[in-house]
């Protein structure tokens, strides 16, 4: 999922994304306009990119939607390991460096192909540090709730879901992650992206899904 879709109104239609990361405050949010978000079979990862920096697309490129959070947001993934750190920027997803030297941009095969069973390269993973680690327990304590009307019969938001999460490269303000099976959040000393999953809290995602959080 991400802001554009093949007719720049979103993917889904309308999905926007708010975060108070870069609006100095709790209450502060401010509309996030490069995001992209991979669900997938194990893991899933949502990175949102500093709206004021100058490379927001490219750290938050949405075109390589086959490829997943390895490629888009590569981390070192721990199995039920859940934790916030600092970290280095990643690569612009799809842009690589070759054994030559040679700085190569990766295309994407069409899927009328067939499945992508190799791939040219390995992303780098961002090295992290300061890493503060948490239990599941806290990180969904947080989560937002609603209560319903007496009389009145309670929507299900498409929002939250429970799958792994992501440790992924970034740059913005302190945040966790968490889910049932994987992973952690690291956060970046730099100005491109922040990434996480499984979490709610400072991250609101609008339009047709609801609400989805990041610390």
């Amino acid at each position: 999922m991400d802001p554009h879709g093949a007719d720049q109104r979103g993917n889904p239609l309308g999905g926007v994304l708010f975060s108070n990361a870069w609006a100095g405050g709790a209450e502060n949010y401010k509309q996030v306009i490069e995001w992209h978000n991979f669900m997938g079979a194990g893991v899933f990862c949502l990175k949102a990119c500093d709206p004021a920096g100058p490379d927001d697309d490219k750290y938050c490129e949405h075109i390589y939607d086959r490829i997943g959070c390895s490629y888009n947001a590569p981390a070192a993934y721990v199995d039920g390991v859940f934790e916030s750190c600092l970290g280095d920027n990643q690569d612009f997803p799809g842009i690589y460096t070759g054994a030559d030297g040679q700085v190569t941009t990766y295309k994407q095969p069409p899927e009328s192909l067939g499945a992508i069973t190799t791939m040219p390269y390995q992303p780098k993973v961002p090295a992290s540090s300061s890493c503060t680690p948490y239990q599941s327990a806290q990180l969904y304590s947080g989560a937002p709730s609603a209560s319903v009307p007496v009389g009145t019969t309670p929507v299900t938001s498409a929002a939250g879901s429970s799958a792994t999460s992501s440790r992924a490269a970034a740059a913005g303000s302190s945040r966790a992650s968490g889910s049932s099976s994987a992973a952690a959040a690291t956060q970046s000393a730099g100005n491109g992206a922040l990434a996480n999953s499984g979490s709610f809290a400072s991250v609101v995602f609008g339009g047709l899904l609801g609400l989805v959080a990041l610390l």
